[in-house]
């Protein structure tokens, strides 16, 4: 074999290897999606349970007024961030004596109605929503009371960027009308502008260094 033939052999096996790599970055970062995705919806599915769990643990009065409460809550939430005629609505029925909860969002248009499951439903953010507003309506109905902050891990992460700032001023809402600090993670910079205190955590070199977000 002589050079010229060798010299594009290699670069033959040079640009599969590239194009293997190229494969390989797409695939990873679809798994990075999936897993985030994966993440999400078992988040969410724990608040779900717990809501079930306190239908079940009521009477069919508290389990009317609890769900009323909730409603309400959550519907008042995604109408303030998302600004459009939408409803969430907890249909329960009864298998083998015990209650079970669906979870649906209803949104209305002119002359008709659109009822899905929150999952189906204009993609994650409003999983990310809703989560929040359940995890906030189940402190507040919630007997006996439970005291102490909203604490909040990534909230929104889904949400888009066309929402994130209403989602901020509910937050701030909640927070004063149910007199509760909100503790929160985020890598969002609206989210971390809006609070009264901010914190900026860094890492480097396996060191994470806490500084004041001197933004807020």
């Amino acid at each position: 074999m002589d050079i010229d033939s060798l010299n594009k052999s290699i670069n033959t096996i040079e640009n599969e290897i590239n194009i293997e790599k190229g494969k390989m970055s797409i695939i990873t970062e679809q798994f990075k999606e999936t897993s985030s995705e994966i993440e999400k919806l078992e988040k969410y599915n724990d608040i779900l349970s717990k809501v079930t769990v306190l239908f079940q643990k009521t009477s069919a009065y508290g389990r009317e007024q609890a769900k009323r409460q909730i409603e309400e809550l959550v519907t008042k939430c995604l109408q303030f961030v998302l600004e459009t005629d939408i409803e969430f609505i907890i249909e329960i029925t009864e298998s083998r004596n015990i209650p079970q909860a669906e979870f649906y969002v209803v949104s209305n248009y002119d002359g008709y109605s659109i009822k899905t499951k929150p999952e189906l439903a204009r993609g994650g953010g409003i999983v990310d929503i809703i989560s929040i507003a359940l995890r906030i309506s189940f402190i507040q109905i919630h007997s006996p009371g439970i005291e102490g902050p909203l604490i909040f891990d990534e909230p929104g992460k889904h949400v888009s960027d066309d929402y994130i700032f209403n989602l901020g001023e509910f937050l701030k809402k909640s927070s004063s009308m149910f007199k509760r600090q909100v503790i929160m993670v985020t890598h969002n910079r609206h989210l971390s502008e809006i609070c009264d205190l901010s914190y900026i955590v860094s890492n480097r070199n396996g060191i994470s260094n806490v500084e004041k977000n001197k933004e807020v």
